[in-house]
């Protein structure tokens, strides 16, 4: 069966087409930086690889582009939609709604749009790609897998907020928890390499994924614990434009005593804040590259993002009572040597010793970046959330 995987981000889009269940990838790429001139895309089959800097305004342009590319007759990979079976969708924020994969009708696209504002950076890029997927696929069946679906299992003690109970009990005001699919896939691949190498037979892990947007996720077992975003995805570590955590009172004074209007701060936390507010720039290789230039300004602001992820790593090492391994994973954790260096530095206490030739090893698999006598394992592990969406699709249209 050939799924074709959309995973549309906050500004960027990952796809890969996967024959299941065989686990075959027939292609992928990428388009980021989206809504700058210089977006990046890449195309790649087993017989071609394409690499263009072009301008992509929006989500709907370069889902577009990514057809022409699967569709072209010299390096594409389908001759004709029909081939394609089924689309899977990565949808971020699925509410109470939605706790399992689901067949994709008008009733679930309407409750994907309502949920537009708790998550306001994907839910319409998510919908955005669904509805063009419509258009282009007509024959597959579309489905939507949701980032909150892995985080089902954090308990009530860590999932309710102190606040009023009937806001939880009516309203489902409560931590619902992303990036769920990655996560999940990380965690999965992890907890295996640490059985495959005898370390442990049971697994106290803490999962950081690091792109645009940023979670940590303390992992018990293979159950989620709890989670750094919460009722939507924009608390927890600092982001490319999100804040993080922020104290509360300071919503209201901006409010109250400065005059913005409450959209005007949703738009400033969730739009104009993170590494952009502190520094100018939302992507964190401009970023590196400018303090390594010396923009303090830019040392600052990755100084701050590595203090936050620190920590959380302690909160969660309290949490699972012990740590056997940290992990790094999506486009910054993966590729940032110099983030996962500022993390891991001064981590003694958590057992946590980097090796520094490990560090700078760039590669597409599992791997321990950790001194050989560091009781914590440091695991670098690429993520994929498309191959952990495509086995939902399958699962849901075969069973």
């Amino acid at each position: 069966m050939k799924i074709v995987i959309i995973n549309s981000g906050s500004s960027s889009i990952k796809y890969q087409m996967i024959n299941m269940p065989a686990n075959e990838i027939i292609c992928s790429g990428m388009i980021d930086r989206i809504g700058l001139e210089t977006s990046n895309l890449t195309y790649v089959t087993s017989t071609t690889k394409l690499e263009e800097t072009l301008s992509i305004p929006n989500h709907k342009i370069g889902l577009e582009k990514i057809a022409q590319l699967l569709m072209n007759p010299t390096i594409g990979v389908i001759q004709s939609t029909d081939e394609v079976k089924a689309v899977g969708h990565r949808v971020v924020h699925g509410g109470n709604d939605f706790s399992n994969t689901v067949l994709i009708n008008d009733a679930v696209k309407d409750k994907i749009r309502q949920l537009f504002e708790l998550a306001p950076l994907h839910n319409p890029a998510n919908l955005e790609g669904i509805i063009v997927a419509e258009e282009i696929f007509t024959a597959a069946q579309q489905v939507a897998v949701f980032d909150t679906a892995f985080h089902q299992s954090i308990p009530v003690v860590a999932h309710q907020y102190a606040i009023p109970k009937y806001l939880l009990t009516e309203n489902k005001i409560r931590v619902y928890g992303f990036h769920g699919t990655s996560h999940k896939y990380v965690s999965e691949n992890a907890i295996q390499y640490l059985k495959q190498n005898s370390l442990t037979s049971s697994s106290k892990i803490i999962t950081i994924h690091l792109g645009n947007g940023c979670s940590m996720t303390a992992i018990k077992d293979g159950k989620s614990m709890d989670h750094t975003l919460g009722f939507g995805p924009m608390n927890g570590l600092i982001m490319g434009t999100r804040s993080g955590d922020v104290d509360q009172s300071v919503i209201f004074y901006l409010v109250n005593t400065l005059g913005y209007s409450l959209d005007s701060v949703n738009t400033m936390l969730q739009k104009q804040s993170g590494m952009l507010g502190l520094t100018g720039y939302s992507d964190l290789r401009d970023i590196e590259a400018n303090a390594e230039n010396g923009n303090v300004d830019c040392q600052l602001a990755l100084a701050m993002n590595a203090y936050r992820i620190k920590k959380y790593i302690g909160s969660y090492a309290a949490v699972l009572n012990g740590l056997d391994a940290i992990v790094f994973t999506a486009g910054i954790g993966e590729n940032s040597s110099y983030i996962r260096k500022l993390v891991c530095t001064d981590m003694e206490y958590f057992g946590i010793a980097l090796d520094a030739s490990k560090n700078e090893i760039r590669s597409k698999e599992i791997r321990e970046i950790n001194t050989a006598d560091s009781p914590t394992k440091i695991l670098v592990v690429p993520t994929n959330e498309e191959v952990e969406i495509a086995k939902q699709v399958f699962e849901l249209l075969t069973s």
